[in-house]
């Protein structure tokens, strides 16, 4: 049965600067965390890096015809903060500023809203050098660098991001080690965790000083959704509530609450004194969240890990480093996902999304949602067509989408859904061997070709209605 939604619902796609735009050495542009990161041997996947990606940066017009061609109401994009400002500091660099006033400008004439999220895990390398996110001055360049954008920018953005899954900045980039920076030093994640949020808060009221009380702000969380093995078991039911205070309330508390939870500070306190929050933070960090973005994928199983069960607190599905993201979790267990998975290993419960939005809009009433992200990279192949027949991922999209229309239907606030990812692209430590694109890239050729997943969800744009299949899809082979 076809899901309707509401008139108004935006449709839309998302990608990130560091994965698409490629010119990494053009026009003035700086480093980033990621560049340093992916130049590293070991770091990533065949020692891949974004040095060209998708070539965005030369073929943007080319992909806002191939955005109005999916017929999405919104894109979603980051700005790469060493491209307008290399360094982190001081003046803008024209020439990334011009690149992103062009690329609004056009995607607005194409009736496309932009929302433009400033941080998608790509500091300037200079400010990592004096600290990174563990440094508190970091959050006050970043309020500099929102105040600038907002300037430079304007009117041209419909939806302010400041953050993209500060969780992953944190935790997999402090704590784990296995996105950029690369470090593994859990105090330094919760300075950088507590850094991020505070970051967010000063930049939301730098872009309302330069456009106004009104101008519309968000950020987008990757939060949690974390189930006990056994739900009658009181020891596996505590290891959920633990990955919780980890994995969503750490950010939630602060930004939503205005605290953080006491139980979360319990689990932390051998590794920090928590001295990196401030008379003041909190009230600074609570501003108002026009709409919370809510980033997801999959779901994790967890237990209580006995004497008898050794080894570390598993990844949960974010990376495979020899440090783990969760913190003051060492006796918390991720179980190997059971069932279909994608090709990055995660599991497939679209129930979860509509667990999150309903417990989202049941703590948080009166508060917008949006699914910033949701997506799957499989094993695509081209079939003699020469188009990929991706009869998984429209599947995954589908049951996805069907749980944001229940979500709906049962009273959650939800404006609008994007699609991850409008192109394949760099897939961060895993180069370009994932792929989650509805827009299939040849990284020889960089052509773009639309699979059936693009078609099908180029049809639930234009309609508002859930397709079952896509009409034009044919097997693979």
């Amino acid at each position: 049965m076809s899901t309707t939604f509401p008139d108004g619902f935006l449709w839309g796609a998302a990608t990130a600067a560091y994965q698409i735009e490629g010119a990494a050495h053009e026009d003035g542009r700086g480093r980033s965390i990621w560049d340093d990161f992916a130049h590293t041997p070991g770091r990533t996947r065949d020692g891949d890096t974004g040095d060209v990606a998708t070539d965005h940066y030369h073929r943007w017009r080319e992909d806002v015809a191939l955005l109005r061609e999916l017929g999405v109401g919104a894109y979603r994009l980051s700005i790469s903060w060493p491209r307008v400002q290399p360094g982190g500091r001081g003046a803008l660099n024209p020439a990334g500023v011009t690149f992103y006033t062009d690329l609004l400008d056009e995607l607005r004439a194409a009736g496309i809203a932009p929302v433009v999220t400033l941080y998608h895990w790509d500091l300037p390398s200079e400010l990592e050098a004096a600290g990174g996110w563990a440094n508190r001055e970091t959050a006050y360049a970043f309020a500099d660098y929102a105040r600038a954008m907002a300037r430079a920018l304007g009117d041209r953005v419909a939806v302010w991001t400041t953050l993209n899954e500060p969780w992953c900045t944190a935790f997999l980039g402090y704590a784990s080690g296995v996105h950029a920076p690369g470090r593994t030093d859990p105090a330094a994640a919760l300075a950088a965790a507590h850094h991020l949020t505070l970051a967010h808060g000063l930049a939301t009221v730098a872009i309302r000083e330069e456009l106004g009380q009104e101008t519309q702000v968000s950020i987008a969380l990757n939060l949690h959704v974390t189930r006990p093995a056994d739900p009658e078991n009181l020891a596996d039911l505590a290891a959920a509530h633990e990955v919780d205070l980890v994995g969503n309330h750490v950010f939630l508390g602060p930004l939503l609450d205005g605290s953080y939870p006491i139980e979360l500070r319990e689990l932390t306190r051998d590794l920090t004194d928590a001295a990196f929050v401030q008379p003041g933070d909190l009230h600074l960090i609570r501003q108002r969240i026009d709409v919370l973005g809510v980033n997801f994928y999959s779901t994790s199983y967890v237990r209580r890990r006995t004497a008898d069960a050794p080894g570390a607190a598993g990844s949960g599905g974010h990376g495979d480093g020899a440090a783990s993201p969760w913190v003051g979790l060492d006796d918390v267990e991720f179980l190997p996902p059971t069932g279909p998975t994608t090709a990055m290993g995660w599991n497939i419960e679209p129930a979860g999304l509509y667990e999150l939005l309903t417990a989202l809009d049941n703590a948080y009433e009166g508060l917008p949602l949006m699914v910033t992200e949701n997506g799957a990279a499989f094993e695509d192949v081209p079939g003699p067509d020469g188009v990929v027949h991706d009869a998984e991922r429209t599947d995954y999209l589908r049951r996805h989408i069907a749980e944001v229309g229940r979500a709906i239907a049962d009273g959650a606030d939800v404006r609008g859904y994007f699609a991850w990812s409008f192109l394949d692209n760099f897939e961060w430590a895993h180069g370009y061997a994932k792929r989650f694109g509805l827009v299939r890239v040849d990284y020889d050729t960089l052509r773009r070709t639309p699979k059936d997943s693009a078609r099908w969800y180029a049809e639930l744009a234009r309609t508002g209605r859930l397709p079952a299949t896509v009409a034009s899809e044919k097997p693979a082979g």
